[in-house]
């Protein structure tokens, strides 16, 4: 894993929780592959704001996987 990889690893995709993109892709190379999945596997979408924020980013972290 080179540095680009890793500090893309630590871009946040959930802002209210502070959950990483590399905590997602874990979630996703074991076969989770829905929006609804990654949520309830990371908690992402509890925060105050209900996922509005990180939603979108989850749905496109999936397209680019």
């Amino acid at each position: 894993m080179n540095e680009e990889e890793i500090l893309d690893g630590l871009k946040a995709i959930c802002l209210c929780k502070g959950i990483r993109k590399k905590i997602f892709l874990k979630h996703i190379a074991t076969g989770i592959n829905t929006i609804e999945g990654l949520r309830k596997a990371t908690g992402a979408g509890s925060g105050p704001c209900g996922g509005k924020r990180c939603t979108p980013r989850i749905a496109a972290l999936l397209d680019e996987v």
